[in-house]
């Protein structure tokens, strides 16, 4: 099946208000224009040096979200053209996009990552660091990072009752925060959590994010 078809099935299966990200990482440029043609705007890279190649070469609409581990001396290099960092899990990353996001004049949005994997190899904020980090208010200080919501990813197994309860717990999270931080603030609306393998438990547990690379790209 082409990527354009691939993308219409997948259109009729996500609600309309759900946004898909299009994990184009390692993916060639041809095949990030096949999905774009098909309508496709919004596509997840996980190495800087990728999609900063990737965005001089390829259209100026496309929306390039971060969705990889992000290290500090990086991103001064997609500070410039990216839609949504979604792995900001530091105050010392915060304050770095906070530094790169004034030299560009511009508010960078980001999802503070959640770890809420039963998996040592996904990062993140716990839940009680992440509750302490926006106790301690200083965020507020940062005027080009935009906090606009969460992103975490569930563990990796068929077991599809601890997928689902991950999923809710960061949804409750979601909530908690937005009520006690965020309730004026329009922008803090996504939860980023789904993907080719869960992207439909997630999608039910309240995701307004999900990010599918294998079933629009096959297997890299």
């Amino acid at each position: 099946m082409s990527i354009r078809l691939k993308i219409e099935e997948l259109r009729e299966i996500v609600p309309s208000e759900v946004k898909i990200a299009a994990v184009s990482k390692f993916h060639s440029n041809d095949e990030i224009m096949e999905a774009y043609n098909a309508g496709q705007r919004i596509f997840g890279e996980s190495r800087v040096q990728e999609v900063v190649q990737k965005q001089q070469e390829l259209p100026k609409d496309i929306e390039w979200h971060f969705i990889g581990n992000l290290q500090r001396n990086k991103v001064k290099q997609i500070a410039p053209f990216v839609s949504l960092i979604h792995s900001m899990d530091s105050e010392r990353l915060m304050r770095e996009i906070e530094k790169q996001g004034s030299a560009n004049n511009r508010a960078i949005p980001c999802l503070l990552q959640i770890h809420i994997a039963d998996e040592d190899t996904k990062s993140g904020f716990s839940l009680e660091e992440c509750r302490r980090f926006l106790s301690e208010g200083k965020w507020r200080e940062c005027s080009h990072v935009k906090i606009s919501g969460l992103m975490g990813m569930a563990t990796f197994t068929e077991d599809e009752d601890k997928v689902r309860k991950e999923f809710d717990q960061l949804k409750l999270l979601f909530d908690e925060f937005k009520d006690a931080y965020f309730k004026k603030d329009p922008d803090f609306k996504e939860i980023s959590m789904g993907m080719t393998g869960d992207y439909q438990l997630a999608i039910e547990a309240g995701s307004t994010i999900v990010r599918i690379g294998t079933l629009i790209f096959g297997d890299r």
